[in-house]
């Protein structure tokens, strides 16, 4: 058996027991949530986010899909609802800064604020072997930016709790410093993205910056960059760092007003983002995002997960 099919079997076997973990019922004193907590899902009107809010409203927790486009997310809201289960739907596009301001404020006066964020919202506009750098800025905009943005506008929403609040931002391990392909050139810069000492979100901004002037150059082929989906690996590259950092930056909070903050592989899922090629359904797409938002004991922060186990960034 070659490399490939000791990895696919791995695989398989861990979702197999991923899925008997998931037959196994929350017990009442694990449950540390209620009707009353409240998750945001960004990007929810599809894919791995729909899937995310409908495992999360199956827990008895409320959701607040969203969607750009109203006539979708609304849809998508109905088809749960129907379903008996505790969903609101508010439209939001996390690349226009004052949508997300809106969203924000609707938020306040509909619920006072939120427990959980997932970060889904995210375009991939690459498929199989094409490696096109043509909307590498949109790509950047929405999966790093969009996601940075929203935190940012979140945190002062997320409600004081014995439980902590949480952050789960939907990533991707062709977004790792230290994978076996895929990576970076610069070694200078792998160093100071991995030393949270002196990370900042100047220097995070500034690779990103990089990256898109020599895009528009012409010249990113020869820039050290990701070989392989190249544009989707730099956004999650800097949501990955980003989520180091601002783990970092909230861990001094005390209790009973932590914020936790995560992000996970959730694999080549068959989505309309892989073209539905992958090999992985959306529920076990979904399901480490559920898992970390729902801990009954959240201590870990600043982590990167993939199939309910830390992996290294």
């Amino acid at each position: 058996m070659g490399k490939s099919e000791k990895a696919k079997e791995r695989r398989d076997q861990r979702l197999n027991e991923i899925s008997l973990l998931r037959t196994i019922p929350y017990s009442d004193h694990q449950r540390w949530w209620s009707i009353d907590t409240i998750a945001v899902v960004t990007g929810s009107n599809r894919g791995i986010g729909f899937e995310i809010a409908r495992q999360l409203v199956a827990h008895g927790l409320t959701v607040v899909l969203t969607s750009r486009d109203d006539a979708v997310g609304e849809e998508a809201a109905k088809v749960l609802q129907e379903g008996g289960f505790n969903v609101a739907f508010h439209q939001l596009d996390v690349t226009v800064p004052s949508s997300i301001t809106d969203f924000a404020d609707w938020i306040r006066e509909s619920y006072g604020g939120i427990d959980i964020l997932v970060n889904n919202a995210g375009v991939n506009f690459n498929v199989g072997s094409d490696n096109s750098v043509d909307n590498a800025e949109m790509v950047i905009s929405t999966n790093y930016y969009g996601t940075k943005n929203m935190i940012k506008e979140m945190i002062p929403l997320m409600r004081p709790s014995t439980a902590g609040a949480r952050i789960i931002n939907v990533s991707s391990r062709l977004g790792r410093l230290n994978g076996k392909r895929n990576q970076i050139g610069d070694l200078a810069m792998r160093d100071k993205l991995a030393d949270i000492d002196t990370l900042t979100e100047e220097f995070i901004d500034e690779m990103v910056s990089m990256f898109l002037k020599q895009v528009e150059e012409g010249t990113w082929a020869s820039g050290g960059w990701p070989q392989t989906f190249t544009d989707y690996s730099m956004s999650k590259l800097a949501v990955n760092a980003y989520t180091r950092l601002v783990a970092k930056t909230l861990s001094d909070r005390p209790e009973g007003q932590k914020i936790f903050v995560n992000c996970y592989c959730p694999g080549w899922v068959k989505t309309a983002m892989t073209g539905y090629a992958g090999n992985i359904p959306t529920e076990h797409g979904a399901d480490t995002g559920v898992w970390l938002a729902l801990l009954p004991d959240q201590a870990i922060s600043g982590k990167f997960f993939a199939e309910r186990r830390e992996i290294s960034f």
